[in-house]
């Protein structure tokens, strides 16, 4: 031990301050812990400085342009419509302070303990924490693993000024012309669809045979369409094999029906997926059981097989969502404080910021088959809502997936303007229990988007009002 390294003892040691991380710590601390959290980087981790947040905010700026640029059907035309590429990662990186900032002032304002480092288990009630400088011991009763996920760089593609991760294709300074995107996954098609709409050329490489895999092919094609539209080629069922860098550009190979073919851009994006960041905590110090790929095994309570140390987020088994870290994070800090908590992963929601968004939550009609669930799936489309027709966005639908012999709602898949925002009132339904007769008697104000939910509760009893049954 260096000398002077006097442990600091704390209740409950947080590693990671991201979305789950962060608030793990707010309420430990709300619920009595003494708490410290540790962060190499910055507050709020990937979600906030280079994920969810920026991401979001540059989607945003290519919306607006391209509605700016094509509001011709309704009697708008806008000449010389200009982009400020700089000023709109000003903007953007103005929100990001905003938040981080954010973040520092809630853990303050919690009297969590905030300490910069990185982590290392030394057993399982001790942890080093080293910076450049210094190494600190801590003890602790109680640990909590958030450290999150990294980009999967593949071993052809190395990152260098022209192959960037998602972090760099955020981070561009001006609008490239022509981008290829290898993974047609969420974050592939959000940033696909926010440089196509700044007018870039976008190419994108799924190995696949559909691009947003998750999500049910009448949602993911309407997405296609629209970037189609916009002048985006997406290849499925291609291997990416190799790239070729020069001072200005790229050349990738890859592989599709057997026949090897080339496509020029000025960068390529990787969009292959994460990895947890796993491999340099002393997890193995401490013997914590590992599943594949770096994932850490927990129970029900995100315990893992360490009974004092608790694992949530991007590290744990699960799809690497913001809200499901934080899901966990207050399960896993009430859990340490003796409430009775445990994860129900049922009304977790996947989003998409596409164009048009896509949302689903629950149960999907062919799952619940798969389960001998017998359901109705009812459908309400866009196109017959008076707001979403005064908005002049009627790509979509809203699908409820209800049990047959009750009517519950188990389930919900929604593409459509603001899918993102109308998903919760599903998935509060589906938490609490609710029938399609529930939704369809609950007044929705007029005209709103929210309706295309009643209307669709009504399908699914067989009375809609405002398409012919």
């Amino acid at each position: 031990m260096v000398v002077g390294d006097f442990p600091i003892e704390t209740d409950t040691l947080v590693i990671g301050a991201g979305p789950g991380g962060y608030v793990a710590a707010i309420r430990a601390a709300q619920l009595g812990q003494k708490v410290t959290i540790v962060e190499k980087g910055t507050l709020g981790g990937v979600c906030l400085n280079v994920g969810c947040i920026p991401s979001k905010a540059l989607i945003a700026a290519g919306h607006r342009y391209e509605v700016a640029k094509h509001s011709d059907d309704i009697g708008i035309t806008a000449e010389n419509v200009k982009v400020d590429f700089t000023k709109v990662q000003e903007w953007k990186a103005g929100v990001v302070k905003k938040l981080t900032g954010g973040v520092e002032g809630l853990l303050k304002g919690n009297k969590v303990d905030i300490v910069r480092g990185e982590a290392y288990f030394v057993d399982a009630n001790t942890l080093r924490v080293m910076d450049e400088n210094s190494a600190q011991t801590y003890t602790f009763k109680h640990a909590i693993i958030a450290t999150g996920s990294r980009p999967i760089e593949l071993p052809a593609f190395k990152y260098t000024k022209r192959v960037l991760d998602s972090t760099g294709a955020l981070a561009l300074t001006e609008i490239p012309k022509k981008i290829v995107v290898i993974g047609g996954g969420y974050i592939g098609t959000e940033l696909s669809g926010a440089y196509a709409n700044f007018g870039t050329q976008v190419t994108i490489l799924e190995g696949t045979d559909e691009i947003l895999n998750g999500f049910e092919k009448q949602m993911s094609a309407l997405v296609k369409r629209n970037l189609k539209k916009k002048g985006a080629e997406i290849i499925t069922k291609a291997l990416a094999k190799s790239v070729q860098e020069t001072e200005d550009s790229v050349t990738v190979t890859y592989e599709v029906k057997g026949e090897v073919k080339t496509v020029e851009a000025d960068y390529v994006f990787v969009m292959v997926g994460r990895k947890p960041n796993t491999d340099e905590l002393g997890l193995e110090q401490v013997g914590i059981e590992m599943a594949e790929r770096g994932i850490i095994k927990i129970d029900k309570q995100c315990r893992t097989s360490v009974s004092n140390i608790f694992a949530i987020g991007d590290v744990v088994e699960g799809p690497p969502l913001a809200h499901k870290a934080s899901y966990e994070g207050k399960i896993a800090a009430e859990v340490i404080a003796g409430h009775p908590a445990q994860i129900d992963y049922l009304a977790i929601p996947a989003v998409v910021f596409s164009d048009p968004e896509l949302a689903s939550v629950g149960y999907s009609e062919a799952q619940a088959k798969a389960e001998g669930i017998e359901v109705i799936a009812a459908k309400f489309p866009f196109a017959a809502n008076g707001r979403a027709l005064a908005l002049n966005t009627t790509d979509g639908f809203v699908k409820l997936v209800t049990r047959k012999e009750d009517g519950l709602v188990i389930g919900a898949q929604i593409a459509g303007p603001s899918a993102s925002d109308m998903i919760a009132e599903l998935g509060l339904a589906i938490e609490a229990g609710m029938t399609a007769e529930d939704l369809a008697m609950t007044i929705h104000a007029h005209p709103t988007l929210g309706e295309i939910t009643m209307e669709a509760a009504e399908v699914a009893m067989g009375s809609p009002i405002h398409i012919i049954k």
